[in-house]
């Protein structure tokens, strides 16, 4: 197998793991501390509304709800998760796969935070950064939280992924 392939299935399954990672620890948090998990059953209803061309919700939860969204908002959380690992080693060279550090995967982490505070909250009718929820603060925390999660998952699982390669060379 090319170098090339060897990274690229490396990544996506880095961003499979992390994404697992981070929906573990999300729901650890649930069952220790009661703290609500993300809802990827909007993102799947959000992306069901825009083959008819609405992209922009007065508020998501209020849009109707479409057949399949719980199925399309968890495979696109998913999807979501392997193009950011893909990114990211594109961004920092697939010999990070080989041997992974930290800070590059946490960055990222944490900046990925971006896209849900300026694109999907705005798209769900929750404003930048949740400003319109009853609780911004707490929904801020709680995505970068999730996105931090995310980072260490990236790392954690770059770290598996490199003892794999190592074993097999």
């Amino acid at each position: 197998m090319s170098t090339e392939t060897t990274y690229l299935l490396s990544a996506v399954v880095v961003g499979l793991g992390a994404t697992l990672f981070m929906d573990v620890l999300a729901l650890l948090m649930k069952r220790a501390f009661s703290i609500p998990s993300a809802n990827y059953c909007l993102v799947g209803r959000w992306l069901r509304h825009m083959p008819e061309g609405t992209f922009m919700h007065a508020s998501i939860a209020a849009a109707p709800q479409k057949r399949s969204e719980c199925t399309v908002g968890w495979i696109a959380h998913y999807v979501i998760g392997t193009v950011y690992a893909l990114v990211l080693v594109a961004f920092v060279s697939g010999s990070w796969l080989a041997r992974p550090t930290l800070l590059p995967a946490m960055l990222f982490g944490i900046g990925s935070v971006l896209v849900p505070y300026l694109i999907m909250q705005p798209s769900f009718g929750l404003g930048i950064a949740a400003s319109r929820t009853p609780n911004p603060t707490q929904a801020r925390l709680r995505s970068l939280v999730a996105h931090t999660a995310f980072g260490v998952g990236l790392y954690v699982c770059a770290v598996g992924v490199s003892y794999v390669l190592r074993v097999h060379a």
